[in-house]
Order: structure tokens, then C-alpha cells, then sequence
């Protein structure tokens, strides 16, 4: 029989590795320019490797999904930090562009897809009770927050320290000493546990379901903003002529905000129609982007935009996979959100790539920031359509 862990002990360990994985992941921006100026890179190459990073990551999320539901979350989220040092480790000694899709890209986007939110909320779902289901993803998504808010101060001062790739080295440790925080998200169930629906019917379940492909298709719209943010946001704020001190505050703005955006839209999860919600805060992203590009810069008025980013940064996830285990329950939420995930992953590739591509062929931001926008009002518009009731099988059970 298994040990019973507190809710409290579960949370804390999986928002703590959220928080370095999505820790590390935010900071990647920092490393583009002094590496690409170490190598002699152009930012396309660099941005190649995050988009590819961001796709490998989507397209491994349900395999990593379909293997904690099947294993359990602890031997993937294990194998997953072991995967990330290794990733950054070999990084900091990429000589080539080549090398470093393989590293920052493809080892490093496997990695992800066990350390990250589809694999820790799954965990999460099915450790805690429904009643208090709300509470334990929004405080996760909190903890992880504050680690990505540590995160940004702590990576440049490594940075300005030690240089960029002994930077990457410490990281690397980091990440692989991260391991034991995985041994309380043993979330296996005993086989008298389990209702009798398989893998395989539950994706067809939800492949059938309207409100999934709209889930999917909306999620990409959050892939493609926060990841062209992430990626190219601080060379953005060089290139307007701001230090990079401006670049690292808005970075770090955004990730103390998120730690309330989370925790706040987990909460208001409980209380209101979650696609209402996701619908909403796709809304206030657009605004809070078109703003932006529209009125004159400032540092008030980058500091401004990275708190509104920040309070809608993450919030969707919570939202997004407790909608999931709300339509479709929580055996197969590994799986399902994996799948949903992919969506958006697709959308940072296409948001660090092409930021980096129409950087290089105009000289200038500005079709992203567009297409940023533009991405957030199809998803609001996509979200209020969904069916957000359980399906019959549950209904019926």
C-alpha cells in the first residue's frame, strides 16, 4: 500500500519543479545574444532551436502524459530533470546550430514534456480531492511562479558572473539535483481503482468531442504569444534602445505577476464557467498587446505591459486542464491535456521561429506583434462556443 502524502506536500513539490522548469525555459531569452554573438550566429539559428524546443515539447507531451497515467507521474518527472541537465549541459557546448537544436532544442523540448504542466497537474488532479482540485492547481501554478520570477535575476547574475555557458552549467545541476521532488507525485492507482474505459477510448472520446479541437486550436494562441515574448522580448527592448537591465525587470515583472495571474484565475476556476474565463483572459492579452505597440515607449510603459502579461501569463494552464478533467475526468488527464498541449506547443514554434525569421528579413518586430494579436482574438471567439459538460459516460456514472 502506498504512503498517503499530504495535498500540501504535493503541491509544493510539483509547483517546485514546475517553477525550475519553467524557470529556465523563461529565461532563455537572456542567452540569445551573448551566445549568438560567442558563435556567430544570427538570431534565426538561436530562434530555431527554442521553436524547435517548443514543438518537440507539444509533440511529447501525450507520450509523456500517456505514460505517467500508465506508470505514474514520479518515474517520468525523474527521467525528465535527469533529461533537462543533460540538455543544458550539452547547451553550453554547442559549436553549431546544429548542436544546439539538438541540445536546446530537441533534449531539452523532451524534457519539458515530463517536468511541466501536463504531467505535475496530472499528479496533482488525481492526488487531491475534487473539492479541492482548484485550490492545489492555481497554488502550484503560484510556486512555480515564484521560482520563475527567482529564476530571472538569479540566470543573469550567473550570466554576468561566470559568463553565459558556465551559466548553462550551473542550471544544468540544478535541474538534475531537482530529481528527489518528484518521489511524492506517486500517483499510481491500484488496479481495483480504475474504471473499466481504456486509453485507447478515452482519445477517441475525445477526439470526437467539438469542444476539444476548439480547446486545442485556442491553446495555440498561448503557445505562439508567450513564446515569442520569452524568446525575443529582451533583444526587442535592446533594439529600442533600452539596457538590458529593462529587459531582465520586465521579465521579472512578469513572473511575480504570474505568480498571483495563476493562483487567481485557478481560484475564479471554481467559481465561474472555466471557457468564460480562458475567453476573457485571451481578450485582455490582445488589448494589453495592441496597447503597447500603439502608444510611445517607455519604461513605464514596458513595466506596465509585462504586470498585464504576467497577471494573464500562465493562468490559462489551470483553466485548460481543469476544464479537461471536468468534461473528460481524471484517469487518462495526462493524456488528454497532452494532446491539447500540442496546440499549444505548435504555436511557439511558430511564435519563437517567426520571430526570428521576420526579425531577420525586416528588421523589426512589428508583423508579430500583429499576428500576436490577432491569434488572441480568434482564441477568445474560440473558447465561448465549447461544451463544457461532463460527457454522458460520466453523467451516467
Amino acid at each position: 500500500m502506498k504512503k498517503t502524502v499530504s495535498p500540501l506536500t504535493v503541491v509544493v513539490c510539483g509547483g517546485i519543479v514546475i517553477g525550475l522548469a519553467m524557470g529556465v525555459r523563461h529565461v532563455q531569452g537572456l542567452f540569445m545574444l551573448p551566445m549568438t554573438a560567442a558563435r556567430g550566429w544570427g538570431r534565426e539559428e538561436f530562434a530555431f532551436a527554442l521553436a524547435l524546443q517548443n514543438l518537440v515539447w507539444g509533440l511529447a507531451q501525450p507520450l509523456t502524459g500517456m505514460l505517467a497515467d500508465r506508470w505514474g507521474a514520479r518515474r517520468v518527472l525523474a527521467a525528465g530533470c535527469l533529461l533537462y541537465g543533460a540538455g543544458l549541459a550539452l547547451m553550453a557546448h554547442a559549436g553549431s546550430g546544429t548542436q544546439l537544436a539538438l541540445s536546446g532544442g530537441l533534449l531539452i523540448g523532451l524534457a519539458l514534456a515530463g517536468t511541466t504542466f501536463g504531467v505535475v497537474y496530472g499528479a496533482i488532479s488525481r492526488l487531491v480531492p475534487p473539492q479541492r482540485r482548484s485550490w492545489a492547481l492555481g497554488m502550484a501554478g503560484a510556486i512555480g511562479g515564484v521560482g520563475q520570477f527567482a529564476m530571472v535575476p538569479a540566470a543573469q547574475g550567473l550570466i554576468d558572473g561566470i559568463g553565459w555557458a558556465a551559466a548553462l552549467g550551473v542550471l544544468a545541476l540544478v535541474l538534475a539535483l531537482a530529481l528527489p521532488l518528484a518521489v511524492p507525485l506517486d500517483d499510481r492507482a491500484d488496479n481495483a481503482d480504475r474504471p473499466a474505459q481504456s486509453m485507447r477510448q478515452a482519445i477517441g472520446e475525445a477526439l470526437a468531442h467539438r469542444g476539444f479541437w476548439l480547446l486545442n486550436l485556442g491553446f495555440l494562441a498561448c503557445g505562439f504569444q508567450l513564446a515569442f515574448l520569452g524568446a525575443h522580448f529582451p533583444a526587442y527592448l535592446l533594439d529600442r534602445g533600452f539596457p538590458a537591465r529593462t529587459g531582465v525587470a520586465a521579465l521579472a515583472i512578469v513572473a511575480l505577476a504570474n505568480v498571483a495571474g495563476t493562483y487567481a484565475w485557478g481560484q475564479l476556476g471554481s467559481q465561474y464557467r472555466r471557457k468564460h474565463l480562458l475567453a476573457y483572459l485571451y481578450l485582455v492579452r490582445a488589448g494589453a498587446m495592441l496597447a503597447f505597440v500603439l502608444l510611445p515607449l517607455s519604461s513605464a510603459s514596458i513595466y506596465l505591459f509585462a504586470f498585464v502579461m504576467g497577471l494573464t501569463w500562465l493562468g490559462t494552464v489551470p483553466l485548460t486542464n481543469g476544464l479537461v478533467s471536468q468534461v473528460f475526468g481524471v484517469q487518462y488527464i495526462g493524456t488528454l491535456f497532452g494532446f491539447v498541449f500540442v496546440g499549444h506547443q505548435l504555436g511557439g514554434f511558430l511564435g519563437v521561429w517567426l520571430g526570428g525569421l521576420v526579425f531577420d528579413a525586416t528588421r523589426s518586430y512589428d508583423l508579430v506583434w500583429l499576428a500576436s494579436i490577432l491569434v488572441g482574438l480568434l482564441a477568445a471567439a474560440l473558447h465561448w462556443p465549447i461544451d463544457d459538460r461532463a460527457v454522458a459516460r460520466l453523467r451516467t456514472a
